[in-house]
């Protein structure tokens, strides 16, 4: 995969998930390495063309690790077992995951690699 190789260090981690959009949530795989956190979707989605023409692409997102201020964990009150990581850049934006299979070890590779940047 493309992606796979935009990670330029050491992958530690490759969990199934889901991104939270404004759109509704979209389910892929979080790559988590000693340089960069990245997304990309299981199944391609359909935009616009400036030409107005349909296509079909990937929802990726690549963020380096030197960018996130810091990773937030969080679950549903009513439903504690739906837990949530928020990650924030230094410029402030949010991108919210949900849905792991492995939560926890997300969350500590996660950490691990913020605290090493």
């Amino acid at each position: 995969m493309y992606l796979v190789l935009e990670l330029e260090r050491e992958l530690l981690k490759a969990s199934q998930c889901y991104l939270s959009t404004t759109a509704g949530p979209i389910a892929g795989l979080l790559f988590i390495s000693t340089d960069k956190i990245a997304f990309c979707s299981e199944r391609s989605i359909k935009l616009s063309s400036p030409n107005g023409e349909l296509i079909r692409v990937h929802y990726k997102v690549v963020i380096p690790v030197n960018k996130i201020k810091r990773v937030n964990q969080s679950e549903n009150v009513e439903k504690p077992s739906q837990k949530y990581i928020e990650i924030v850049t230094v410029d402030n934006f949010d991108f919210w995951f949900m849905g792991f299979l492995n939560y926890q070890k997300t969350l500590k590779y996660l950490e691990e690699v913020i605290s090493q940047a």
